[in-house]
């Protein structure tokens, strides 16, 4: 099992980093351009995922022209996107985040009983590794309330303000207390944690060293640790460490957390206290019993890539920065620890450029060098996008896609999905076209699936035994109501992979659409262009819309795919 704890002395100033009396000097071979990158992603995650290129220069302290080619560079890489004035994260840059819970496993091992307890217990459950003095959230299986958390994979919290905290304090060296003490000193309002409100000065001693180390002490003698609203007022939680089978040292913290009008702290130490306990024991076990990973492939052409990309961009693209991050995709399931060799390999870079990324990495507290000279990931490389990123949806994922593609083909698109009944499409995402004359239908609405080229996409991939058409009556001269004949369209559909409807639903209305797969290959929603009839005859539109409807189709499949490895996506 990979570390999960970082205890190095290097570290760097950031927005998710907790400030320090004195920085770390930069070392001598640390690759300037790549800590410039990592800044702007830094920033970019504290704001939320959106900020303006000014406001990035006024953040990060570089110039402008600086800021202007890391952002080009990063679009370039498809981790961001320029809107106008503003660079917006992508969930293409989650692959980051992705290879480090990817190598950590403990994610893929476990998520399955903290959802499974979350269901039972009707509450908020979460696993959390430590992150030097603090912890952060691997996994969310939150409940959907109007009091609900909005704690994110990939947050940060103080330590000393958590329940989590004193169980993996219970395994600190004497640095590790120094540098915690440190930072207590440096920044007693917590204000280097964005993911909580600041520390609010009182005369109670909740949160101070001295009780910290009395919980700390108690979590050691107990084995669990309860928080009684030290983050804001309401909020509690009690914890159970997960152990490695191997090393019998804290692999991750998992816990279940509610509000006071729900269960008062001592409610969830008696009546949750022994179901929390339960499923650890159970992770434990599926972390005995898994087998050994099998190493995923890394990725290929990365080096190839990156030269290419500057040959064509030429000084607007880093390519120094580029193939600093690529760096990070070395590392995955089967490939946790990795030595300078296996890394220069598998991203096709020579050993002297690799080399000086991992030792940016290390002196940024990305990676961290283990005894037998090997690299690892650490939990802050979650801070580079991740909180706002595992909080993004499929209709924000397609949005982009969907306007590019309206702007490309000069008619509106869509996306869709089937309701619960499977009757009706209900649209969840839309660009619209600046024709005079256009499909005029808006976010919300709801149509019969039947006479829909959306509808007859998801109704496709419906077992026959299962559909459920609803009452099929002509909407138009036009429209298919004989159940065999639908059925043979469904059929057609599925065979073919798109839907061509016209004027069933309304006269003069000519639809197109196509599938949007999620990781299982299920359908999980549907992308169409919609015109007047007379702008495309039904040959134009499988010859010149439909490549560039299964275009945007398969961006938005790639980001959906890459959101989704360890996080819920909603499709609405």
């Amino acid at each position: 099992m990979p570390s999960n704890t970082t205890t190095d002395a290097h570290g760097a100033a950031g927005a998710d980093s907790p400030e320090q009396p004195a920085a770390p000097a930069v070392p001598a071979e640390a690759v300037t351009p790549l800590m410039r990158g990592v800044a702007v992603l830094q920033q970019l995650t504290e704001a939320g995922g959106t900020l303006s290129l000014s406001g990035l220069e006024r953040a990060t302290g570089l110039a402008r022209s600086t800021v202007d080619r890391i952002a080009a560079t990063l679009a370039r890489m498809g981790y961001v996107r320029l809107d106008g004035r503003d660079a917006v994260l992508t969930p293409r840059l989650m692959e980051l985040g992705n290879a480090y819970l990817a190598a950590l496993r403990l994610p893929a091992l476990l998520d399955a009983r903290a959802d499974a307890l979350a269901d039972e217990l009707d509450e908020s459950v979460s696993l959390a590794v430590g992150d030097r003095d603090g912890i952060r959230f691997i996994h969310q299986a939150a409940r959907r309330r109007a009091m609900s958390l909005s704690f994110r994979i990939g947050d940060l919290l103080p330590a000393e303000r958590t329940a989590p905290g004193p169980l993996f304090a219970t395994e600190w060296t004497d640095k590790d207390w120094r540098r915690w003490r440190d930072r207590r000193a440096a920044d007693p309002e917590d204000r280097s944690f964005p993911a909580i409100p600041p520390r609010v000065p009182s005369g109670a001693s909740a949160g101070s060293v001295s009780d910290f180390e009395q919980r700390t002490a108690q979590a050691l003698r107990e084995d669990w640790s309860l928080d009684d609203q030290l983050i804001e007022p309401g909020l509690v939680a009690v914890s159970v460490p997960v152990r490695d089978p191997d090393t019998d040292r804290i692999a991750c913290v998992a816990s279940v957390v509610s509000n006071t009008s729900r269960h008062s702290a001592e409610d969830l130490r008696d009546t949750l206290l022994p179901r929390l306990r339960a499923t650890v024991a159970a992770m434990e076990r599926d972390l005995r019993e898994a087998p050994p990973p099998e190493p995923a492939p890394p990725p290929s052409d990365l080096a190839t890539w990156t030269a290419a990309s500057k040959q064509e961009l030429g000084r607007e693209f880093v390519e120094s920065l580029a193939r600093g991050l690529t760096v990070l995709t070395a590392f995955g399931e089967g490939r946790a620890a990795l030595t300078l060799a296996e890394v220069a390999k598998a991203t096709g870079l020579a050993r002297a450029t690799a080399r000086r990324a991992l030792i940016t990495y290390e002196h940024l507290g990305l990676v961290t060098q283990e005894k037998n000279h090997t690299f690892t990931l650490t939990p802050r490389l979650l801070s580079l996008g991740f909180p706002p990123l595992s909080r993004t949806s499929l209709p924000r994922i397609a949005q982009p896609h969907l306007e590019d593609l309206a702007a490309r083909v000069h008619e509106s698109a869509s996306l869709a999905v089937l309701t619960p009944s499977g009757e009706e499409i209900q649209y969840t995402a839309r660009a619209a076209t600046s024709r005079i004359m256009s499909v005029n239908i808006t976010v919300g609405t709801r149509l019969p699936a039947y006479a829909t080229a959306l509808g007859r996409v998801l109704l496709a991939d419906v077992p026959e035994p299962e559909r459920a058409l609803g009452t099929v009556s002509p909407l138009t001269p036009r429209t298919t109501t004989d159940p065999a004949a639908l059925s043979r369209a469904l059929a057609e559909t599925a065979a073919q992979g798109y839907a061509l409807v016209d004027e069933e639903l309304e006269e003069g209305l000519r639809s197109l659409a196509v599938p949007i797969r999620d990781r299982a290959g299920t359908v999980v929603a549907a992308a169409n262009v919609a015109m007047h009839a007379a702008s495309h005859t039904r040959e134009q539109c499988v010859e010149e819309l439909l490549p560039a409807l299964r275009s945007a189709a398969t961006r938005i499949e790639a980001d959906l795919h890459m959101a989704s490895r360890f996080t819920h996506v909603p499709l609405t």
